[in-house]
């Protein structure tokens, strides 16, 4: 019997230790991150991102920078304005009908999907964002508003149980949330303290049950920050 033989037969399963791997990769979590950023507001219409700028902000090599950027242009969030920045693409008015059409219909569906499932934790943090909403109209502080609007509905989109949903809703709020920024000067419908009163009957229609009701808020919600935009487009 050969040596390699008699090794083979005493060959047992090695106990490795316990080893951390990432679950995404490097351009995946970039991309998440900036995703983050532009839908809670960190990236405003009007201003530019450099790839190298984004680099030495995450402490990474130009490459995974790219790659992320090169799947938020593609899904309409961001914009190439020249070879090596990006900013929010400018918003049209036929595009942004486009979005308001498809929006109504998806999320106020997550809403009343959502009406029967979500829970009092969850409802404790709607009633907090609309106060942390209330106050910042009162403050004039336009980013606490914007991630407290954005949080408020996601919590509800969330409690829908649909990851599908979840998804596209996402999709069309990187290509219209970051206009946002603008409606705290318009005057009438669509401005934050409109917007937010719509939020307190969205939350009341919830605490009551009554997921038609949540819908139609919801969809009137979206339609007066629509006709907000549709004014400062002229």
């Amino acid at each position: 019997m050969s040596v390699e033989t008699t090794q083979k037969s005493k060959r047992r399963t090695s106990a490795l230790p316990q080893m951390q791997v990432a679950r995404v990769t490097l351009p995946e979590e970039i991309y998440r991150r900036l995703k983050t950023m532009i839908l809670d507001g960190g990236l405003v219409p009007g201003e530019l991102v450099t790839i190298q700028g984004l680099a030495g902000a995450f402490g990474v090599s130009a490459m995974p920078v790219r790659e992320a950027l090169q799947r938020l242009t593609a899904e309409g969030a961001l914009r190439v304005i020249s070879g090596r920045s990006v900013g929010i693409p400018e918003l049209e008015s036929d595009r942004l009908a486009d979005l308001t059409k498809v929006r109504v219909e998806i999320e106020s569906l997550a809403a009343s999907w959502a009406t029967p499932r979500i829970g009092k934790d969850e409802i404790a943090k709607l009633a907090g964002l609309v106060e942390t909403m209330t106050k910042a109209v009162e403050a004039g502080d336009t980013s606490t508003y914007v991630r407290g609007n954005h949080d408020f509905h996601f919590t509800i989109y969330a409690a829908s149980g649909s990851a599908t949903l979840l998804s596209v809703i996402e999709g069309l709020w990187l290509q219209v949330s970051p206009y946002f920024h603008l409606l705290h000067g318009v005057r009438g419908a669509g401005n934050y303290d409109n917007a937010n009163h719509e939020h307190k009957l969205i939350l009341k229609a919830i605490r009551a049950g009554d997921a038609k009701a949540c819908a139609a808020h919801l969809r009137g919600d979206i339609e007066s920050a629509t006709a907000g935009l549709l004014k400062l487009l002229g």
